[in-house]
């Protein structure tokens, strides 16, 4: 039988339309509800700092202003190593984060890589850092996970424990915004960088907690912070 191509200029809207139904069944069978601006481009509000301050100082203060917000811009200066942390929890649900690197890189880490995290699933007290499991936002590295503070999750059938690696390199070049969506729905764990999976991971021993964006020794912009509540079909 001889099929019929779709008129010029169809098949683009098509693909345009089919992506984001393919990526949400790459992730799991439930409805995204209304889209929550965790970070409302104005202020923190709804968010905690700690950070840890090499003169032993007050972990909630925040003088050289590491993380603020400049221009509806989340500002993370990456000048201390610290955590802004929501003060809610959160499960099941789409985070949609957009981000970009800046210039400055601090010691002990300014000739290494560019270096940040989302960690989901944060329980027990605020420290440098909390329980949880990290999606790595690092320069070539956006997606990997890691296992903080003892957590686990299960990667093609094997237990991880500690690290494991993206399937590929996705990250655009240095200046450009990237987005990067980690989906939470029960015990898995998607991370999808600039639209495609990259990592999966099922039967993670956190399933519940605090979302923590990082300052580890490098400038970093983010733009979007946006939760997008999970609920079963």
């Amino acid at each position: 039988m001889r099929r019929r191509r779709p008129p010029a200029g169809l098949a683009p809207l098509l693909i345009a339309l089919i992506a984001p139904l393919a990526v949400a069944a790459r992730a799991g069978d439930a409805r995204e509800g209304d889209a929550v601006q965790i970070y409302n481009g104005k202020d923190l509000a709804g968010w905690s700092i700690f950070i840890r301050h090499k003169d032993g100082s007050d972990p909630r203060s925040d003088p050289k202003g590491v993380f603020r917000v400049e221009d509806g811009i989340l500002h993370v200066s990456g000048e201390e190593f610290g955590c802004l942390t929501t003060r809610d929890e959160f499960q099941d649900y789409h985070l949609v984060v957009e981000f970009k690197w800046g210039e400055k890189r601090w010691p002990p880490r300014e000739n290494a890589k560019r270096d940040s995290g989302i960690l989901v699933h944060c329980v027990g007290p605020e420290k440098v850092w909390p329980r949880s499991i990290e999606c790595q936002i690092q320069e070539h590295d956006c997606g990997d996970f890691y296992l903080v503070d003892g957590t686990t999750i299960d990667v093609d059938g094997q237990k991880v424990t500690r690290y494991k690696q993206k399937t590929k390199d996705l990250e655009k070049p240095n200046g450009e915004w990237n987005t990067v969506e980690v989906i939470c729905e029960g015990d898995a764990i998607t991370n999808i960088v600039n639209g495609e999976v990259v990592n999966k991971g099922t039967g993670a021993s956190v399933r519940r907690g605090r979302i923590l964006l990082q300052s580890e020794g490098a400038e970093i912009f983010f733009r979007k912070v946006e939760l997008r509540p999970l609920t079963s079909k």
